[in-house]
């Protein structure tokens, strides 16, 4: 049976083989740091789709191609390996909740008592919750943080009541976003390098 870097190394040489990836060879030595398991490197074409798609999710294949220079079926096959690998992991229409008459956004942090038993029990539990709209398990004192959309001050108070009753709740309330979304590209993730 191989050994999981060997593994590793054939998925990484079958995503070169389909043109989503390549390396330099200087890169294609194995490191004993900095590594960071599956991390795909891509080409710039599969960085201007990539770019493209955050910015318009909506673009037809034909305006992608004429955007990176590919045909239509070639931007197709692209786009498809890049879901296929991971890096494309959706298509979401961005919603206001404001109109959709839901103002109140919140950010909830839940420190909760217990094991492996009491986690999957509050994970359960806030899944049921249909104000909570994304809800992330954290390191530090808290154990999770959940964002949530409520119509009222006495609507937010039943969400605290019910998130209380897994553990010890503290809420934010947010006045404005100034960086709602952001989109990336090639130049930013490369300035990361640093870091590593």
């Amino acid at each position: 049976m191989p050994e999981n870097g060997d593994l590793n190394e054939n998925r990484l040489q079958n995503l070169r083989m389909l043109g989503i990836i390549y390396l330099y060879l200087k890169d294609y030595r194995k490191m004993t740091h900095k590594t960071t398991p599956g991390l795909f490197e891509l080409d710039a074409i599969a960085w201007k789709l990539i770019e493209s798609l955050q910015h318009n999710a909506r673009l037809s294949f034909a305006e992608l191609g004429r955007k990176v220079g590919l045909s239509t079926p070639a931007v197709a096959e692209r786009v498809h390996r890049l879901e296929d690998a991971g890096v494309i992991t959706g298509y979401h229409a961005s919603l206001n909740m404001t109109k959709l008459g839901v103002p109140i956004h919140v950010w909830m942090r839940l420190t909760i008592p217990g094991g492996d038993l009491q986690i999957s029990r509050t994970v359960t539990a806030i899944k049921e919750l249909v104000e909570v709209s994304r809800c992330h398990r954290i390191t530090g004192s808290e154990s999770f943080v959940i964002e949530a959309h409520v119509v009222s001050i006495r609507h937010l108070e039943a969400l605290i009541d019910r998130l209380s009753a897994l553990g010890a709740t503290s809420t934010s309330t947010v006045l404005s976003s100034p960086v709602e979304r952001r989109e990336y590209h090639a130049r930013q993730i490369e300035s990361f390098d640093k870091y590593l």
